[in-house]
């Protein structure tokens, strides 16, 4: 007979409790000071870290950091008015908080002195602020586990990691529906304004800083148990949750000055789309689809010959409702002559099929070059010269003032994807929740068992496919006009420069397989790192390869995953039951199963 010993949570580092806290307290308090004294003395450094009582770059981050730092260092104390922020664990987000804030002071002085030529060139500012946040992270190490080991034999390796656990919030008091949403609205303008921070950062090492600090922040607060807890309200909250989504999107363009940055907001719109897309195949329906990209070129394509291009081989010009119907139009048929001879294969051999089919299609317009055969697509050249749209006298190649702002090109097409987004998160939402998106997910888990049930499989399976094509067509049809050309190489399989099937894939992977938000997540991160930091541009599949081993290591349902996945890859953790309520009439407990 085996016995499972778990010993009292006890901290990684043997500091008294008290003297820890007050360190962390003491380091926090002066990493927060340092960001006020210049950190270096000349502005040759990005960010001009020169000015003493204004910090700028990344000393803002730090500052961020270490506030947060001393905050949950202080709710630790049980301070009034306080407490609220750490309903689930109290010790592990100020030592997740107190490494992000070393992590980033670290590298700001580490860059510095790279940068200029050595550690001489530091101010006592930079200094203050490094010992800061050294002594805050070996304070909080010093403070008590928020949850008991499980090995007493374990070593420093998992001793470490149980300290940076926490246990599940419990479920707060209900609060009137109105304090609710406002707390939903809140968050999602918080969101917003990272978000847009973080696009409109115009240095590298500004944006690794604010990789690091939004990374530990938003595991701390997780680790706290805040995330939990708002991820019940938008539960509850459904229709409030999309509206506020769908406002703080609308604002975005509001935020940006530079026409660069709303371009990336438009491309991330229109590859989160299409991930959503491959969503409905591979996350509900279980289909491993490698060629999914074909399908987005084949709307850009099809968008693109009756756009009235002047190199399109049709010569003609739709209106840009009649252009989107046949982008979507020309995927879904493409979508069905695909996939109903292939669909009845299984596993592996359908993953085979589907990435022949995506390059097949890459070649084969390739081959339309009057050449090698009719000249449709122009060969390797593409087609060029894709006009902007114009819908009722809104050119969306033109700059327009709305509200007093001023929005270029770039936001023109952000805000029409837009609403290509909302229209496929309410496709997407509503199949999900129907009887055919149910259907779908016990195709996913046993297509054996759900035939068995009277489920026609091959049907359901078919009409996913169909589903994710056109869904697919539609992004497309817009990709065609933000981009003014088409061209083959741009729909490969694995590329540097997305979007091709391996980008996709890993967006719905790293988001959250079967999930609404995401694919749009996994696809913000996959697309907006490698924008903002150019050299990684030759090592991205490589870097995504490292990315999805960490990920399937660390957390395999994905950043965004659903109560199932959870349950499913973390048998051990224990669900969130309600607690066994006495019957009036016997008074026994009835125990209720957790979903």
């Amino acid at each position: 007979m085996t016995t499972n010993h778990t010993t009292a949570p006890a901290p990684f580092l043997p500091i008294p409790a008290s003297a820890a806290r007050i360190g962390t307290v003491a380091g926090a308090t002066a990493a927060l000071a340092g960001t006020f004294l210049a950190w270096t003395w000349t502005s040759e450094f990005p960010g001009d870290l020169t000015v003493t009582g204004y910090p700028g770059g990344l000393q803002v981050l730090t500052l961020i950091g270490a506030a947060l730092t001393l905050l949950l260092a202080l709710s630790g104390y049980g301070i009034r008015g306080l407490r609220w922020l750490t309903p689930g664990g109290t010790n592990s987000p100020v030592r997740l908080l107190a490494l992000g804030t070393l992590g980033t002071t670290g590298y700001a002085l580490g860059a510095i002195s790279y940068e200029l030529g050595g550690a001489v060139n530091l101010e006592p500012g930079a200094w203050v602020s490094g010992i800061g946040a050294l002594i805050a992270t070996v304070a909080a190490l010093g403070l008590p586990g928020d949850q008991p080991l499980a090995d007493t034999g374990a070593g420093a390796w998992q001793r470490f990691r149980n300290s940076l656990g926490a246990p599940q919030a419990p479920r707060p008091k209900a609060l009137p529906d109105w304090a609710e949403i406002l707390v939903i609205v809140a968050a999602f303008g918080i969101g917003l304004y990272v978000f847009a921070y973080g696009i409109d950062t115009d240095y590298t090492e500004l944006f690794i800083g604010f990789l690091i600090t939004v990374g530990f922040a938003f595991t701390a607060l997780h680790r706290a148990g805040l995330v939990s807890r708002l991820t019940a309200l938008t539960a509850k909250h459904r229709n409030i949750t999309l509206a506020a989504a769908l406002v703080a999107a609308v604002c975005f363009p509001f935020t940006q000055q530079k026409e660069e940055y709303a371009l990336i907001g438009a491309n991330i719109l229109i590859f989160g789309t299409v991930a959503l897309g491959l969503n409905v195949v591979v996350g509900l329906a279980g289909l491993l689809d490698l060629g999914y990209v074909a399908f987005l070129g084949v709307g850009a394509y099809a968008a693109a010959l009756v756009s009235g291009s002047t190199m399109s081989a049709i010569g003609v010009e739709f209106p840009f409702w009649a252009a989107v119907l046949t982008g979507a139009g020309a995927s879904l048929v493409f979508g069905v002559l695909i996939g109903a001879p292939t669909l009845r294969l299984r596993g592996d051999y359908l993953a085979i099929v589907t990435l022949g089919f995506g390059e097949i299609f890459r070649l084969t317009v390739n081959n339309l070059n009057g050449n090698s055969g009719p000249d449709l697509t122009n060969g390797s050249q593409g087609i060029p010269s894709i006009p902007d749209l114009n819908f009722f006298g809104f050119d969306f190649g033109l700059k327009h003032n709305i509200l007093g702002f001023d929005l270029g090109r770039s936001a023109n097409y952000y805000l029409l994807m837009l609403v290509f987004t909302a229209v496929v998160v309410l496709v997407f939402r509503r199949s999900g929740e129907s009887r055919i998106g149910r259907a779908w997910v016990a195709i996913r888990e046993d297509e054996t068992a759900a035939t068995a049930m009277g489920i026609n499989a091959f049907r359901l399976k078919l009409l996913a496919f169909a589903l994710g094509a056109t869904l697919a067509g539609l992004a497309g049809t817009v990709q065609a006009h933000v981009n003014y050309t088409v061209t083959p190489e741009q729909y490969q399989f694995a590329g540097s420069v997305p979007p091709n099937s391996a980008f996709l894939l890993a967006a719905v992977i790293l988001g959250g397989m079967g999930t609404l938000s995401g694919p749009l997540v996994g696809a913000a991160l996959l697309y907006l790192i490698p924008a903002k930091l150019q050299f990684m541009q030759d090592y991205q599949l490589f870097l995504f390869g490292i990315a999805l081993i960490l990920l399937m290591r660390l957390r395999p349902e994905g950043l965004v995953a659903d109560r199932r996945k959870q349950l499913e890859f973390h048998e051990n953790d224990q669900p969130d039951v309600p607690e066994p309520r006495q019957s009036e009439e016997t008074g026994a407990g009835i125990a209720k199963a957790g979903a």
